[in-house]
């Protein structure tokens, strides 16, 4: 297997895990909405908000998981969610340093995990991510550098 095609797999096994954990987490968030945006209400840093971002946040985790499907915005997903895992590990971080009370807010699997284990849990996805971006980026280098070879044609004289 060349290097691109082993550069492409793994960037292609990183949008799937993307793709499920997003999934997951929304439709879990939507399937308990009471309870979701109940925990919400209850968390020290989003108490205020709680009723916009009980709706925005699975709204975001599906339409992230639709760029990563689509060919043409997958890199645009990658972005997406580096903002949501970057600000997910955030949040984890500042109630696990600074708060007096942990809610809870995951559902399912994730519910199951320590807020430690949620932090570090975050943190690898983050570090997938940025892999990825960096893969599509060497990837999309190549594949121009490529075209701009082919439109070259050699002078005969």
């Amino acid at each position: 297997m060349k290097a691109y095609r082993k550069k492409e797999l793994v960037f292609d096994i990183i949008s799937y895990l993307l793709i499920l954990l997003f999934s997951y987490t929304a439709i879990g968030k939507l399937s308990d909405y009471r309870t979701f945006a109940v925990q919400l209400s209850q968390s020290p840093i989003t108490t205020a908000y709680a009723g916009i971002i009980s709706w925005a946040l699975p709204a975001g985790e599906l339409l992230t998981a639709i760029a990563l499907i689509l060919p043409r915005t997958r890199l645009l997903g990658f972005f997406a969610s580096l903002f949501l895992m970057s600000l997910f590990t955030s949040y984890v971080y500042v109630i696990l340093q600074y708060s007096f009370y942990i809610p809870c807010n995951c559902s399912g699997l994730l519910e199951s995990m320590g807020w430690e284990t949620h932090f570090w849990f975050n943190i690898s996805f983050v570090v997938m991510i940025v892999a990825g971006i960096l893969l599509e980026g060497t990837n999309r280098i190549r594949q121009k550098h490529i075209v701009i070879q082919q439109q070259q044609k050699p002078i005969i004289t």
